[in-house]
């Protein structure tokens, strides 16, 4: 597939280096000959410096014959014009565009993205998505993330493993018969930064993250099996009232009734702002790094803190902050605390810091973006290690080998796991006799150098 990308950001960097190892043709513009100098010392992709919204660059970029166009620049009006003349001159016929500003994703507004009018046929909001991202690993307590497929009746969750988990040290292949209840399947585990796909007669450690695929209703039963047994939280404090706070404010409201959500927010009139918006939350105008303002806030009765604002160093030291403050306070319970921060170098400070979540956005949006880039039956795709590995959601259609087929005979490499299929709205946890049916969802993992074996096996062309 031939894809431009407009902006040689993190975003970009990180999607032009995932497309590019997968095989597509890349082509990167952007107006910061640094950054161009960057992508051209590490990417094996094109790189053009210059103005993705003048014709001339596209026209440079071969727009004419690509079959998608990425724009994820920092300005939400140039994203949206780069998609314009891209369809309008160079008739190109998708396009995925990064849009912030919350008043361009006002619903009202929605019917202006269309070929007649803006000719977007995606839409990024990397606030909303991590708001949404946020709520589902407060959803799962004990979960390092909660990945929703086949219309929520699938997950894919991310669990520490330590040494209060019941399964470590057994085969994968005994597990059915000490937990029969275990609805789960366990695709895999990072262990010391490298991902692999376990065996049947592979063990779990401590440390590991594993990434387990489970039928959603048995959330809570399987991280109970996992050693976790972590408490939803509903006295949420959330620290920073932009875009992510105010969206992750709102959706509590509307979906976790019992709740109780705080904002400190330092700027007053954004403040105000929110305040006016939320109905049952309580906005702090104030400076969370100031710990009478945290005391304002009755931090020994939070459960969890979420350090969202725009500075990576802030969200640091308020984090730190309430450790120091419920670690000086002995009659204070434990918090639950996530950090977002947009500087990867800082991961590393996790575990001195006892942080006990970072929330990296940027490959939030890269996940937005890379399930569009698929064709056909893929409907969502979640990245794995920068890309290394992707699971994968999608249907079996009439024309796919997989049709009438045992697992067990079905032939797949040993870098293609097949970890839950919906079949109509029963969940299954295949086993080796599982026969494929038409119009299965399937939930699966796959290493990246083996996605068009996926392609193929679903009938999957590139666009």
């Amino acid at each position: 597939m031939n894809i431009i990308i407009c902006g040689a950001g993190r975003v970009g960097f990180t999607i032009a280096k995932i497309l590019s190892e997968q095989g597509h043709s890349i082509t990167i513009i952007d107006q910061s000959s640094e950054d161009i100098q960057k992508i051209d010392d590490l990417l094996d992709v094109k790189s053009i410096v210059g103005k993705g919204t003048y014709p001339s660059i596209l026209e440079k970029a071969n727009a004419s014959e690509a079959d998608m166009i990425i724009a994820v620049t920092r300005n939400d009006e140039i994203n949206m014009l780069i998609c314009q003349i891209a369809f309008s001159i160079f008739n190109v016929q998708k396009k995925i565009a990064r849009i912030r500003s919350q008043d361009y994703l006002n619903p009202k507004f929605t019917r202006v993205y269309n070929k007649e009018n803006l000719p977007i046929d995606v839409i990024i909001s990397p606030e909303i998505e991590i708001a949404k991202s946020i709520q589902r690993k407060l959803e799962a307590p004990g979960a390092l993330d909660n990945v929703p497929f086949a219309d929520n009746k699938i997950r894919l969750l991310e669990i520490l493993i330590n040494d209060k988990c019941p399964i470590i040290n057994i085969k994968l292949n005994d597990l059915t018969k000490k937990f029969p209840k275990l609805d789960a399947n366990i695709m895999g585990v990072v262990r010391d930064d490298k991902f692999i796909i376990l065996k049947k007669t592979d063990k779990i450690i401590k440390g590991d993250k594993a990434y387990v695929v489970i039928n959603a209703s048995q959330m809570k039963e399987t991280l109970v099996a996992f050693g976790h047994n972590e408490k939803i939280s509903n006295k949420i404090l959330i620290i920073g009232g932009g875009n992510i706070g105010f969206n992750l404010a709102k959706n509590l409201e509307e979906s976790f009734d019992s709740a109780r959500v705080k904002i400190i927010e330092k700027n007053k009139e954004r403040a105000e702002f929110i305040a006016s918006e939320l109905n049952n939350t309580i906005v702090i105008n104030g400076d969370a790094l100031d710990e009478e303002v945290l005391m304002e806030a009755n931090l020994e009765e939070v459960q969890t803190v979420l350090a969202l604002t725009n500075d990576d160093e802030d969200n640091l030291m308020v984090s730190v902050l309430v450790e120091k403050f419920t670690n000086d306070k002995s009659d204070i319970n434990e918090k639950r605390t996530m950090a977002l921060i947009n500087k990867p170098n800082y991961a590393l400070l996790q575990s001195s810091l006892k942080i006990d979540d970072f929330i990296d956005p940027r490959m939030n949006t890269v996940s937005s973006i890379l399930k569009h880039v698929h064709k056909g039956t893929v409907e969502n795709a979640y990245s794995i290690l920068n890309g290394e590995y992707e699971v994968i959601e999608a249907e079996i259609i009439e024309s796919s080998e997989l049709v009438n087929k045992e697992l067990k005979n079905a032939n797949l490499p040993d870098e293609i796991r097949i970890g839950a299929v919906l079949r109509e709205k029963e969940v299954i946890i295949p086993r080796s006799n599982f026969v494929f049916k038409k119009e299965d969802i399937i939930v699966l993992l796959a290493k990246k150098d083996f996605l068009h074996v996926v392609e193929n096996m679903f009938r999957i062309s590139s666009i």
